[in-house]
């Protein structure tokens, strides 16, 4: 801790594992490429456990473990992972797919064991848009009753929206979803073109503006919001809460065509606010609080940059994140072009991921972002 913040040069926040990319779906935006079965080089568990006693050793605070995948529930040692994780003395969530593996029994035995986070994926608000999404008919109908469940059973229930130019329009209306099901915490990603999204296309940086904007508003309304590879939501969030009036966006400008569409549905749909906006002090970015490591070892900054800093075959975890050079550059916001020279360079960094997916280096600007800084 520093001055009572996160030091994220010592220690991440979050530590994602993707334990497997064995999973039943075959969306087509999946990060990881999934597949139907495990591949023979993902990390046994005898390594899952010293990953585990690794993740550990970075002391107080310790990071979370979120378990993810491909599909998690298909690591026939899920069980035995989780239980090894308490031993060493790790807080552990999971995500994963909603699929017939996602029985009571099983979260049950997890539950006992102490996970008390789980996180879904809803991409959509109807079936046409989610299946279509997810690859899979009557997937819809299963990730609803799935979040019931969860909520009902006493688990901390998240909701992973990854928002694209097919599903943008669907916000508001999944946002409903969200409070029918009693569910407050929304996780909004937004797509880079990587693995199998590769030739998907990305949100315009002033729709990323847009949505950003909307999303502070759904803070009104009792959500949790967070964003992953948006990083800028922070700094909307800074100026929004500095009372920068809600009908103009950065710089000036009056927001977009979509975020009216979006507040107009919203109000229809949720009614006035409650609240003023909240905003998030935690200023995490890829390789800053966050690391990944893939089901072979390979360390990346995160599931989104495939750019490996490491092996924990080969390498500590905590060597790798603390003393590998691309992170420490990360951390150090040594960016190029306006992420470079921006007031909000700490708070935000820009999304590291989508530089490099644009630019093939990691330390470039991102052009997901709309905002202009002092000499641009």
């Amino acid at each position: 801790m520093i001055g009572g913040r996160l030091d994220f040069s010592r220690n991440p926040l979050l530590v994602f594992w993707e334990t497997t990319k064995a999973c039943p779906l075959s969306c087509r935006h999946c990060r990881a490429s999934a597949i139907t079965s495990p591949l023979p080089d993902e990390l046994t568990y005898e390594e899952g456990v010293r990953l585990m006693d690794d993740i550990s050793s970075f002391g107080q605070p310790r990071p979370v473990v979120i378990m993810t995948g491909g599909d998690c529930m298909m690591r026939s040692d899920l069980v035995e992972l989780v239980r090894e994780g308490k031993e060493s003395q790790l807080s552990i969530a999971l995500s994963p797919a909603v699929s017939s593996l996602l029985d009571s029994g099983k979260l049950i035995e997890l539950r006992n064991l102490g996970i008390r986070s789980i996180s879904l994926s809803l991409d959509g608000s109807r079936a046409e848009i989610h299946d279509s999404i997810r690859g899979i008919p009557g997937h819809f109908g299963e990730t609803i009753n799935a979040a019931s469940r969860l909520v009902a059973m006493g688990f901390s229930v998240q909701i992973n929206t990854t928002v694209m130019p097919d599903n943008v329009e669907e916000l508001a209306d999944i946002a409903l979803i969200l409070r029918q099901l009693g569910i407050r915490v929304w996780e909004v990603f937004f797509l880079v073109s990587v693995g199998r999204g590769e030739h998907l296309k990305e949100l315009t940086a002033a729709q990323n503006e847009d949505v950003c904007n909307f999303l502070a508003e759904m803070t009104r309304h009792g959500f949790t919001v967070r964003t992953v590879e948006a990083p800028f939501y922070r700094r909307i969030l800074a100026e929004r809460t500095r009372r920068v009036p809600a009908a103009h966006g950065t710089n000036g400008e009056v927001h977009g065509g979509l975020y009216s569409r979006l507040m107009e549905r919203a109000s229809v749909l949720l009614g006035p606010p409650q609240r003023e906006v909240v905003a998030s002090n935690v200023p995490t970015r890829d390789g800053k609080g966050i690391i990944f490591i893939s089901q072979n070892g390979e360390v990346y900054p995160s599931g989104f940059l495939p750019y490996s800093v490491g092996n924990v075959r080969s390498g500590s975890i905590t060597d790798i994140y603390r003393n590998n050079r691309t992170l420490i550059s990360i951390r150090n916001g040594e960016f190029g072009g306006k992420c470079g020279v921006c007031e909000y360079r700490d708070v935000c960094g820009g999304s590291r991921s989508r530089a490099f997916s644009h630019s093939g280096d990691v330390l470039a600007e991102d052009p997901g972002c709309a905002y202009l800084p002092g000499g641009f």
